[in-house]
């Protein structure tokens, strides 16, 4: 198996030209993706394929998406491209009360294989309707599948599957994640929906994240480990359908867990997961379960305020240590105040 380092966009750039050649019937529509998109994610597709599947349209979510519910009943693959998560609530109806219900209402006589790529998250100095992270919004409605990869090779297999699915999948893609590097297989398997990845093995606590959350989580880990510390951190990859059995089976381990996430704190998907293992395992957890995530606030556009959002590995830290006994005093200033924004 040949193995190529690259970005994150340029894996699903790769992954969507490779099924785009091997299925006629996947195309694209949305916003300024003839010029490549936003990100790049569509960058020289329009040159391979023509404009008929690489499909520029007005600024009208919602149309965007109907058109693509109503494509994807005769028979087609669409894939719809927001440009921000944000955008896509422009099309909540189309979404929520189609293609999420079709199947269902209509005893399965009609599927809606179509892919939402959502652009989701952070991205330095973008304000409050640009910056949402909106995942437990779609994993609350039955009828959708809701992906959010954190490396390239993620970003590949998912995409895989979400491509060759039968149902509508919400891809969330974060936005400070798009140059992150790392090894993808240039076969390249699917990954199945709700298998989340051991990154690091630990026996102390587990970790339960997705996301940009996932690379500050490693870092969390490895100040952690310099005191003693040996934390699980498994990503989950899929957010609708989650890898239960995966979380379950290393918090009977370790007895310890904390779930972080960028998206806002309160009502949010680490709360599901939170109660989840206090129901499963109340008996063997011996520390509160702790949730590190976003404050219930708009997002700032200046860096101080934008800062007071965002999910660091020194807030982690801080919620970690205590849980194992370790005072959050003698841990001083290292890189885990670093974030994935500071790399670019």
């Amino acid at each position: 198996m040949t193995v190529t380092s690259m970005t994150v966009v340029e894996a699903a750039r790769m992954t969507l030209r490779q099924e785009m050649q091997r299925d006629p019937d996947i195309w694209v529509l949305g916003e300024d993706i003839r010029h490549g998109g936003v990100f790049g994610q569509y960058k020289g597709l329009v040159d391979e394929f023509g404009p008929e599947r690489i499909v520029d349209t007005p600024i009208a979510e919602a149309t965007m998406v109907g058109a693509a519910v109503g494509a994807a009943l005769a028979g087609t693959r669409p894939i719809v491209e927001t440009r921000f998560s944000d955008f896509a609530l422009s099309a909540i109806d189309e979404i929520v009360n189609q293609a999420a219900k079709v199947r269902y209402m209509f005893g399965g006589q009609g599927r809606v294989p179509i892919v939402v790529r959502m652009p989701s998250g952070l991205r330095k100095n973008s304000a409050a309707q640009h910056s949402q992270s909106l995942e437990a919004w779609f994993a609350h409605i039955p009828g959708l599948v809701v992906t959010a990869p954190a490396t390239p090779a993620d970003a590949r297999g998912l995409l895989l599957t979400a491509l060759r699915g039968e149902d509508p999948v919400m891809h969330l893609e974060a936005k400070e994640l798009w140059q992150v590097t790392g090894d993808v297989p240039d076969a390249g398997e699917p990954i199945p929906f709700g298998v989340g990845r051991v990154v690091r093995a630990g026996s102390d606590l587990t970790v339960v994240t997705w996301g940009t959350a996932l690379h500050e989580s490693l870092r969390a880990g490895e100040v952690l480990q310099d005191h003693g510390a040996s934390i699980e951190i498994i990503d989950l990859r899929t957010l609708w359908p989650w890898d239960k059995a995966l979380v379950l089976r290393s918090v009977a381990q370790t007895r310890r867990l904390v779930v972080v996430h960028e998206s806002v704190r309160d009502v949010g998907i680490g709360a599901e997961i939170a109660a989840t293992v206090a129901e499963e395992l109340h008996e063997t957890l011996v520390a509160p379960v702790r949730r590190v995530a976003s404050p219930r606030i708009p997002v700032g556009y200046s860096p101080p305020l934008e800062d007071v959002y965002r999910v660091r590995a020194s807030k982690i830290v801080a919620t970690v240590a205590p849980l194992l006994g370790i005072d959050p005093s003698r841990i001083g200033p290292s890189n885990a105040a670093t974030t994935v924004s500071d790399q670019y």
